[in-house]
């Protein structure tokens, strides 16, 4: 009886050692007749992205017969890349030549040559795994024939497959690379979606998602159960053994466009302080373990907003019905009673299984309007028997503030974009978006709630997911105190390492300086980035030993993992059981919720960009005046007060040598003309790239 084809294919190479050999020797070897193609074809590629066989010099050889660093490859241009070392996250530029036809992406071992001065050079010993790549990018016109140019890692233009159907040039598409080869001439691509002109944002935006991975549509099954809990509504069975806090005084604040309503919040001035009231929507009551709804609800991981768009977690039925906290509707909620003393410490705090009806749709605007003694008739009317309730959660919210900033809490600025678009989906207008105190409030109560939930889930010992925030890297506060020192701010308060409240010392010394934006960005830089976690390790720039992310189930997978968690434990379900049903449970989603959190992230700033690059087009030639934002060794990036951020490229500048100094200032040698982080600039917007979402400024001078 013959051996199965990959049993021979593997003996084969076995006995090659570390020669390999090419496809066409192999099966000739192996007497592979010609019919049978199409079987050792698949049976190579089964292994190569198993990655037990790997490709080297065009030849196949077993993984344990090639030495070298693993490594992923992260950009490849016309003439080279660059691969990422695993062990030590270095990047090694890598010759075209060299490269081996690999693609972003792929998983590769390098040979390291040569270090010339910080970069290091090496090459491609073979490819371990080759991924599935799939692109997005515009179709262009190279040596008379149509290929797309990638947007990401691939900076030249890919042909389409003999056969393919091609769109027509200017289009924004998602390719597939269905060809590689020993070299990139040999790359070739298969079109698999088309959406529209690359110079239209939604258009660019559509294709971000896609190529993201993101899901638009809900599959059908999963729409279906949606619907059938949203119809059900709530029967009076459900209201059994829950808190009635139908009576209370609770409404939610949000953004006039809010559909998703997650939150609701209470308060009660109290001899001893506050009662707080966190009530939020009961999600893990409809979307119960490993049903459809749950399954895609872990996939997608979060929500993503963009625009006037939102692509969210859960399908409409209960993201904007029976979970959202709608006025004047009763509502299944998870609450967090919260006791404070007069210093906004927690005293006490329990989680009770709630049903509340929200007295009115607050909104941040109008609620910032009541504050500042403002408000119009008709919004007084609107919160007529809530206004006391309102400025009571102002005083909590300035007692917690003051709290936060004394133990040094970083109140790091991070400005939103507010996007208008007009019925086309045509941006019209960018505006910086407004924060007043309702915001904060919110926020605080949030903090606190979110606070509260871990506390629980660590006294309680239960398996959890953490909202855990490490300690910056050493290097990282190295490159502040020397940003720091090059614009004369001390860095005493973090001379001996950095902590919570050195650092908010340096912010605030920051204040009322033309640097303050600069150290704002750089302490932003600086920080580790947040993530979820099965281990608690705490959260370094809130400064509390305990914090989760309890208060948006609607929107965010984590909240819906603990609600669900603490749901079970309230129940009665006893320690040991918990362990067996969740532990896993935390580890494999608190991976996931991060990894879909960077991905929520990344697409919602592409796509905004795409956008503002949108709008500035409509105002190509005009000038404006904007704040020099970063520097960089090739130009200035000069941020406008709308926020919409362009290049100033070195060639654009007034003809002369410049220098970098210390990263904050751009200087020309001959006439000392400086150009520094902070100085404001006058701009005209010279061209704009909407689907890569740049925008290009050249320098107005005075005449």
């Amino acid at each position: 009886m013959a051996l199965p084809i990959q049993v021979r294919i593997k003996q084969k190479l076995k006995k090659q050692r570390n020669k390999g050999m090419s496809p066409r020797e192999l099966m000739k070897q192996l007497k592979i007749k010609r019919s049978d193609y199409r079987h050792f074809e698949a049976a190579v590629q089964e292994f190569v992205n198993g990655g037990e066989v790997v490709w080297k010099n065009g030849q196949l050889q077993l993984t344990g017969t090639v030495s070298g660093k693993k490594a992923v490859i992260v950009k490849v241009n016309s003439t080279y890349g660059f691969a990422r070392l695993e062990e030590t996250g270095t990047d090694v530029f890598i010759p075209g030549r060299k490269l081996r036809g690999a693609l972003p992406e792929d998983q590769v071992l390098t040979k390291v040559r040569r270090s010339d001065g910080d970069l290091m050079e090496g090459e491609v010993l073979s490819i371990t795994q080759k991924q599935d790549y799939q692109f997005t990018g515009v179709v262009v016109k190279d040596r008379n024939r149509l290929g797309v140019m990638p947007d990401k890692s691939i900076r030249f233009a890919i042909p389409f497959e003999r056969g393919s159907e091609i769109p027509r040039e200017g289009q924004k598409v998602l390719a597939q690379m269905v060809r590689h080869g020993d070299s990139h001439f040999d790359y070739r691509a298969r079109l698999l979606a088309v959406f529209g002109d690359a110079g239209d944002a939604k258009s660019c935006s559509d294709a971000i998602l896609a190529g993201a991975g993101v899901p638009i549509n809900f599959p059908d099954t999963v729409l279906a159960q949606a619907e059938e809990i949203s119809k059900a509504g709530i029967s009076p069975e459900e209201l059994k053994n829950r808190l009635d806090l139908r009576q209370e005084i609770i409404f939610t604040i949000d953004s006039a466009d809010s559909k998703d309503l997650d939150d609701a919040v209470s308060l009660e001035k109290t001899p001893q302080g506050w009662q707080l009231g966190v009530h939020i929507a009961d999600v893990s009551h409809y979307v119960r373990p490993k049903t459809p709804l749950d399954q895609e609800a872990f996939e997608r991981g979060t929500s993503v907003y963009y625009a006037n768009a939102v692509v969210p977690m859960l399908p409409k039925a209960l993201s904007n019905g029976i979970c959202s906290l709608n006025p004047q509707e009763d509502r299944l909620t998870f609450s967090a009673l919260v006791s404070l003393d007069q210093q906004g410490n927690i005293s006490s705090y329990q989680f009770k299984k709630s049903v509340i009806c929200s007295r009115v749709k607050g909104v941040y605007s109008e609620i910032n309007q009541i504050l500042n003694h403002e408000a119009s008739p008709e919004i007084l009317e609107k919160y007529a028997g809530l206004t006391d309730t309102i400025f009571e959660m102002e005083r909590l919210a300035k007692v917690l503030i003051a709290k936060r900033r004394e133990r040094g809490g970083l109140d790091l600025e991070s400005v939103e974009s507010k996007i208008i678009v007009d019925e086309n989906g045509v941006a019209v207008d960018i505006q910086p978006r407004q924060r007043g105190f309702s915001e904060q409030i919110i926020e605080e109560f949030m903090l606190l709630a979110n606070q509260a939930a871990a506390t629980f889930g660590t006294k309680q010992k239960l398996p959890f997911v953490y909202r855990v925030h490490d300690k910056p890297a050493p290097e990282r506060i190295e490159t502040l105190k020397a940003t720091l020192e090059a614009v004369g701010i001390s860095t005493a308060p973090i001379h001996s390492g950095a902590t919570p409240i050195g650092l908010y010392q340096v912010l605030q010394s920051s204040k009322e300086t033309p640097y303050q934006k600069l150290v704002n960005n750089t302490l932003l830089r600086s920080m580790a980035k947040a993530k979820y976690s099965e281990e608690n390790i705490g959260h370094f720039g809130l400064v509390l030993d305990q914090y989760s992310h309890f208060t948006s189930p609607i929107r965010r997978y984590p909240d819906l993992m603990i609600h669900r968690i603490m749901s079970d434990f309230l129940s009665g379900t006893n320690q040991e059981k918990m362990e067996k049903r969740y532990r896993e449970f935390v580890k494999t989603g608190s991976l996931q919720s991060s990894n879909r959190e960077i991905r929520a992230m990344t697409v919602e700033r592409d796509c905004e960009d795409c956008y503002k690059a949108e709008y500035m087009k409509s105002h190509l030639g005009e000038v404006y005046q904007g704040i020099i934002n970063s520097i960089a060794g090739h130009g200035i990036y000069v941020e406008l007060p709308n926020t919409v951020e362009g290049l100033i490229a070195n060639e654009n500048l007034p003809q002369g040598e410049y220098v970098l100094d210390d990263g904050i200032a751009l200087t020309e040698k001959n006439s000392g003309k400086r150009y520094g982080i902070g100085d404001t600039v006058s701009v005209q917007v010279a061209a704009v790239d909407v689907s890569a979402g740049h925008v290009d400024f050249t320098l107005q001078t005075q005449q």
